[in-house]
C-alpha cells in the first residue's frame, strides 16, 4: 500500500489537500502589494512572515470552540479590509503617486464615481463598482473558508506543544521585520520574508496619528497671519486687473519630458515672440503644488490662503479657519473679486469662504454649446466670457479693478476632443465649437491605450498654452497683470514624472512684471529649469510684499 492509499484510507488525504488550498489562499492574499508597479510575479518569492503565524493559531485551537470562530472572524475582517485598503492604495498611487488616507480620501469615493461616469458612462461605471464588491465580498467568504481549513487540522498533544512554543517566536520575526521596514530599528541581519500585509496596517496607523498632528499644527498656523490688520495691501498694482488663471493638468513634465516638451517648448516661444512684439513683460518659474493627478480646489486653496493644503481635511479646516485668502485682502483693498469655475455645475458652498464677490459657475457663463464629454466649455469660450461678463469698461473709470481666479479645463481628462483656436469674434454662444466637441473617439476607446491617452493630453495642454497666447495678445493696449500657472501634474502614468513642481507665467506690463526678478524667475515664457522651486503656500505673502508699499516680515 503506498502512501496516498493510507492517507485516502485514513480519510486525511482531504483535510491535507484543503489546507494546502487554505495556506495557498491566504499566501496570496497576504502577498497582494498596494502598488501596481510592486504587481509581478516576483511578489511570489516574498515569502509572508504572518501566514506561519495564522497557521499556527489556528492549528492549536480547538476547531469548534467560540474563540476559535473569533480568532477566524478576527481575521476574515483584517485581511479583507487591509486588502480592500490595498485596492484603495492601487487607485491613489496611481493617480496621486501615494497610498490612500482613510482620515481625508473618502470623498474620493464620490469624485471618482463622477470622473469615471463622466469618462466611460454611468453603466460601466456601475458594473465596476459592482464587480469590486461583489469580489471583496467573495475574498471575505474565500479567507473564512481558508481559516476553517486550518483550524480543522488535528494536531497531536507533542505537535501541538511544539506549536505553542514557536508561535510566539514567528511573531517576534515578523515584528522584527515591520519595525526594519519601516526604519524604526536597524537589525544587524536580513529576515527571510516580509510581513507586508502587517505593515500596510501598521504604516496606516502611523499615517492617521501623523495627519492628526499635521491637522492641529494646521490650526495653529491658520491663526497667525502677518498682513491680517495691515494696510495698505496690493496699492502698487494701481488700476490694473489681476488675473489668475489655472490651467488644469499642467505641470512640469509639460515643459521637462521630451513627449511633450518639445512641442510645448516651441508653442511658448512662439506665443513669448508675439507677445514681446507687442511690448508686454513676461517671467516664468515654478511652484511646488501641494497635490498631483486630480483635486485641483487643493492648490486653489493653498495659493490663496497661504496654507499648504494636500488633502480635504485641511481643506475644510482653512476653510472655516477665519484666514483672510488673498481675494479677501484684495476685496478690502479696492478689488471686484471673482471666481470664473465653468467646472462648477453643482453647488458650491466652500465659496463663501474664498473671498469673492461673484461667483460665475458654469451655468452662468452663457455657454450654448455641447460639451466636451466632462469639460463643459473650451477655455477660449471661459476668456472671452470673463471678458463680456466681468471686464467689460476701463478699471478705475467704469468699474473697480478686477481680482479673478479663473480655472480653464479644456486639459482636464479625458482629453477627449480637443477643441481648436478659433477667432474671438465668432464664438458667440459657444455653439461655433458643435462641430468639434462631436468630433473624435470617445472616451472609452482612446482610454484603451496609453500611448493615445498620452498623445490627447499633449494636445489639450497644447491648445490651453495657445488659447491663454491669444488672449494675452488680445489685452497688449491695456493688459492686466496675468499670473497664468498650473494647478498640478496629471497623473503619473500621463506625466512620467512623480514631482509636484508646475510652470508659472507672469505677463503683463513690465512695471507688474520685472519685480518678480527677485523670485528668480526668469526673464520670457520658459521657465529655467535649474531655477529653485517655490512651495505654492509661499505665493500669497511673497505676492503681497511685493506690490504692498507697507512692508511686512511674512
Amino acid at each position: 500500500m503506498t502512501q496516498a492509499d493510507a492517507l485516502r484510507g485514513s480519510g486525511l488525504a482531504r483535510p491535507a489537500i484543503g489546507a494546502a488550498l487554505a495556506l495557498a489562499v491566504l499566501y496570496l492574499v497576504l502577498s497582494l502589494p498596494n502598488h501596481p508597479a510592486a504587481l509581478t510575479p516576483g511578489i511570489l518569492r516574498v515569502f509572508p512572515l504572518e501566514l506561519p503565524v495564522i497557521f499556527v493559531a489556528l492549528a492549536i485551537l480547538p476547531a469548534a470552540h467560540g474563540f476559535t470562530i473569533a480568532v477566524r472572524a478576527a481575521l476574515v475582517v483584517f485581511l479583507t479590509l487591509v486588502t480592500a485598503l490595498k485596492l484603495a492604495d492601487f487607485a491613489t498611487f496611481s493617480t496621486y503617486n501615494r497610498g490612500f488616507n482613510p482620515l481625508v480620501d473618502l470623498h474620493l469615493i464620490p469624485a471618482a464615481w463622477n470622473l469615471a461616469s463622466g469618462a466611460v458612462g454611468a453603466a460601466l461605471t456601475g458594473a465596476g463598482a459592482a464587480a469590486l464588491l461583489v469580489g471583496i465580498a467573495f475574498l471575505a467568504w474565500l479567507i473564512w473558508w481558508a481559516t476553517g481549513q486550518l483550524s480543522r487540522l488535528t494536531l497531536g498533544p507533542g505537535l501541538r506543544r511544539a506549536a505553542s512554543l514557536v508561535m510566539a517566536p514567528l511573531a517576534v520575526i515578523a515584528g522584527l521585520e515591520i519595525a526594519a521596514a519601516m526604519r524604526t530599528i536597524a537589525l544587524p541581519f536580513n529576515v527571510p520574508g516580509a510581513a507586508f500585509t502587517a505593515r500596510v496596517a501598521a504604516e496606516r496607523v502611523t499615517m492617521l496619528s501623523h495627519t492628526m498632528e499635521r491637522l492641529n499644527a494646521f490650526r495653529d498656523a491658520a491663526h497667525s497671519d502677518p498682513f491680517a490688520d495691515v494696510t495698505p495691501l496690493l496699492d502698487r498694482i494701481g488700476q490694473r486687473d489681476v488675473l489668475l488663471i489655472y490651467i488644469e493638468s499642467y505641470g512640469a513634465s509639460s515643459l521637462t519630458n521630451p513627449r511633450y516638451g518639445e512641442t510645448h517648448l516651441q508653442t511658448l516661444a512662439g506665443i513669448e515672440a508675439e507677445l514681446d512684439a507687442k511690448g508686454l513683460a513676461m517671467r516664468s518659474g515654478w511652484l511646488e503644488a501641494p497635490i498631483l493627478g486630480g483635486q485641483s480646489w487643493m492648490s486653489h486653496t493653498t495659493l490663496a490662503t497661504g496654507l499648504w493644503t494636500p488633502d480635504q481635511r485641511t481643506y475644510g479646516a482653512a476653510l472655516v479657519s477665519g484666514r483672510a485668502s488673498l481675494f479677501h485682502l484684495a476685496q478690502r483693498h479696492g478689488f471686484e473679486t471673482v471666481a470664473v469655475m465653468p467646472a462648477i455645475t453643482m453647488d458650491w458652498p466652500e465659496a463663501d469662504f474664498m473671498g469673492f464677490d461673484r461667483v460665475l459657475a458654469a451655468d452662468d457663463l452663457g455657454y450654448r454649446g455641447l460639451p466636451f464629454n466632462w469639460v463643459t466649455m473650451p477655455d477660449q469660450f471661459t476668456l472671452a466670457a470673463l471678458d463680456r461678463l466681468v471686464r467689460e469698461g476701463q478699471p478705475g473709470l467704469d468699474r473697480s479693478p478686477v481680482f479673478a481666479q479663473v480655472a480653464l479645463i479644456s486639459s482636464h481628462a479625458p482629453w477627449t476632443p480637443v477643441p481648436r483656436l478659433l477667432g474671438w469674434d465668432d464664438i458667440g454662444d459657444g455653439q461655433i465649437f458643435n462641430a468639434v466637441a462631436q468630433s473624435g473617439d470617445p472616451p472609452e476607446v482612446i482610454w484603451r491605450d496609453r500611448e493615445r491617452v498620452r498623445s490627447q493630453f499633449l494636445k489639450a495642454i497644447d491648445y490651453s498654452l495657445r488659447t491663454v497666447g491669444s488672449y494675452a495678445a488680445r489685452q497688449a493696449a491695456a493688459p492686466p497683470l496675468l499670473i497664468v500657472l498650473g494647478d498640478h501634474q496629471p497623473a503619473p502614468f500621463v506625466s512620467e514624472d512623480e514631482g509636484l513642481a508646475v510652470p508659472i507665467h507672469v505677463i503683463g506690463p513690465p512695471e507688474l512684471v520685472e519685480p518678480f526678478a527677485e523670485w528668480g524667475w526668469r526673464t520670457g515664457l520658459i521657465p529655467d529649469p535649474d531655477a529653485p522651486t517655490i512651495a505654492m503656500d509661499q505665493f500669497r505673502n511673497r505676492f503681497l510684499t511685493t506690490f504692498s508699499s507697507q512692508s511686512v516680515s511674512p
